[in-house]
């Protein structure tokens, strides 16, 4: 009997459990980076149906770490002026990205992509595997890779000014992760036969990858290596 009712609570949790889109299970993400734990909301309380929960995280200093991560993606997307307040389109745009990334990603599905698939079992085993991507992961990862962890600040008055190399606190480094993203997806989209959605799916998977094409992993290096010289 006991056995029982716990295969009848995992079945209702199973049923039960938030699905961002009701696709992507928002429980099995992991984040790697133990400093950034707290800023990157994904699971438990902050996981979402959809990212448009109309929270008002403006009104206290730092609220808006409790805001779900795909929600700030889609909030730092509605830039610039023509954009602002479309926050409908944004979320089709990252939803669109989701997709992409999800028919994209993983070493098991590319594998299988590259083999002569003639068994009607390793159909099944590729669509299952495709199920198992998360693009929510890689969101997560491409957050953690992106965010610069030192900066130079200006020291000194209006006649001697120098630069200083300081340590970026968790909460900037995920402020600045996600506005490089979504820079970097934007420019690479205006005046490109490409969709939004496609520029912002490259970009989150070269830089969950930490690959140089990503816009964001190069700006990154860039102001490492600009503090690194003003220490």
């Amino acid at each position: 009997l006991r056995v029982c009712n716990r295969a009848h609570l995992t079945y209702v949790e199973l049923c039960f459990q938030v699905k961002l889109f009701g696709k992507w299970s928002l429980q099995d993400v992991n984040v790697s980076d133990i400093t950034l734990v707290d800023y990157i909301a994904v699971k438990d309380k902050c996981a979402k149906y959809l990212p448009h929960s109309a929270g008002r995280y403006q009104v206290m200093r730092f609220r808006k770490a409790g805001c779900p991560i795909v929600e700030r993606l889609c909030n730092s997307m509605m830039m610039h002026g023509r954009n602002n307040g479309k926050k409908l389109m944004t979320v089709r745009i990252v939803k669109h990205a989701f997709e992409i990334i999800h028919l994209l990603t993983g070493e098991v599905c590319s594998f299988f992509l590259r083999v002569a698939l003639t068994d009607i079992y390793c159909y099944l085993l590729l669509y299952y595997c495709l199920l198992l991507q998360n693009p929510v992961q890689v969101l997560v990862n491409a957050v953690i890779n992106s965010g610069p962890r030192e900066d130079s600040t200006r020291i000194g008055r209006a006649g001697t000014v120098r630069r200083q190399a300081v340590d970026v606190a968790p909460l900037r480094r995920v402020n600045q992760a996600i506005w490089l993203l979504c820079t970097g997806a934007r420019e690479a989209a205006f005046r490109n036969i490409k969709t939004i959605a496609e520029c912002l799916a490259d970009e989150l998977i070269n830089a969950a990858k930490g690959s140089s094409n990503s816009y964001a992993i190069k700006k990154k290096d860039e102001l490492e290596r600009v503090a690194k010289s003003n220490r």
